[in-house]
């Protein structure tokens, strides 16, 4: 995290900028004493159905017997449900 001024920002607008894009955060300065954050947006992580589906299709199907097993020797199984 870089800390720069509000004159920085101003006058290398462009350049910041590019570098929040790049996934830089700045520090906002105003007479020395920070006053906001400048950092990338979270990136859109949104998948359609059709899409996990394809990419989930790709493992192989697991074994949900053993699965069980491996979870009840791990936490034990007195207090599971059904």
């Amino acid at each position: 995290m870089r800390r720069i001024s509000q004159r920085e920002l101003r006058n290398q607008n462009a350049a910041v900028m590019d570098e929040v894009e790049r996934g830089e955060t700045f520090r906002i300065t105003r007479r020395g004493v920070e006053v906001a954050e400048l950092r990338p947006l979270p990136v859109d992580r949104f998948v359609s159905t059709i899409e996990l589906r394809r990419r989930l299709g790709r493992f192989p199907a697991g074994d949900l017997a053993q699965m069980r097993r491996e979870a009840d020797l791990f936490f034990g199984d007195d207090d599971r449900v059904g």
